[in-house]
């Protein structure tokens, strides 16, 4: 099997590949992870903070998904601690009205960011401006399954399946003979393909790929309220 060709990896601007769990949490994750991929050295930030302000801007519960837009509207006025501020729970809570982040979450560091075009070409642009990618896809069986030299193509016959949503980030590209492909970091652990990390296809992530964002520039000050 040809190997990838490799373009362009920001893997070193990336700490430790963590672990959404059983949690709606995917969305949190890459964001987070891509916020913290722009700033200085690597600390993560916290995703627990990041849901919960997301889910309250689009008024969402703990046990449902982010949206995008929420999630981008709460980097950007909400902002984030670092991890320590408020650690992920492993396990989604119980009673929505007690969810609340400690009283002291230490420096909140804010970012704005933009959706992007949805395509190939709008990921390798940003990937060769050195900004790593936020997107969102639906799944289908190949995603979960180990795949040569973690390259997952679809197989035979295999179509996106819309009710299997998830959200990674583009790290890199690259190509496998003549076809085109993105490196994605995921948030299930070390475990899932190549230490957390595998290459799509052209052919298997462009006909999945149904949004994406970038994160941009940082944000000193907020001037409006947080979510309560």
């Amino acid at each position: 099997m040809t190997g990838v060709a490799v373009l362009k990896d920001l893997r070193a601007t990336l700490g430790e590949i963590r672990n959404q769990g059983p949690r709606p949490t995917c969305l949190a994750f890459a964001a987070s992870d891509a916020h913290a991929a722009l700033r200085p050295g690597w600390s993560p930030l916290s995703c627990e903070f990041a849901f919960y302000h997301a889910q309250r801007r689009a008024g969402r519960p703990p046990d449902s998904g982010a949206v995008l837009s929420a999630m981008l509207v709460a980097l950007q006025h909400d902002g984030q601690p670092e991890e320590a501020g408020w650690p992920y729970l492993a396990a989604t809570p119980t009673d929505p009205a007690a969810w609340l982040p400690p009283t002291d979450v230490g420096s909140r560091f804010r970012r704005a960011g933009a959706a992007q075009a949805a395509s190939i070409d709008a990921i390798v642009a940003e990937l060769d401006a050195d900004r790593p990618m936020i997107l969102l896809m639906m799944l289908s069986r190949s995603f979960y399954a180990a795949a040569a030299g973690a390259v997952i193509r679809p197989a035979t016959g295999e179509t996106p399946e819309p009710a299997r949503r998830h959200a990674v980030i583009a790290v890199g590209h690259g190509t496998v003979g003549s076809e085109r492909v993105v490196l994605v970091r995921n948030s299930w652990g070390p475990g899932w393909q190549a230490a957390g990390y595998a290459w799509l296809t052209e052919s298997f992530l462009a006909p999945r790929l149904f949004a994406a964002a970038v994160l941009t520039e940082n944000v000193d000050v907020s001037a409006h309220p947080v979510a309560a």
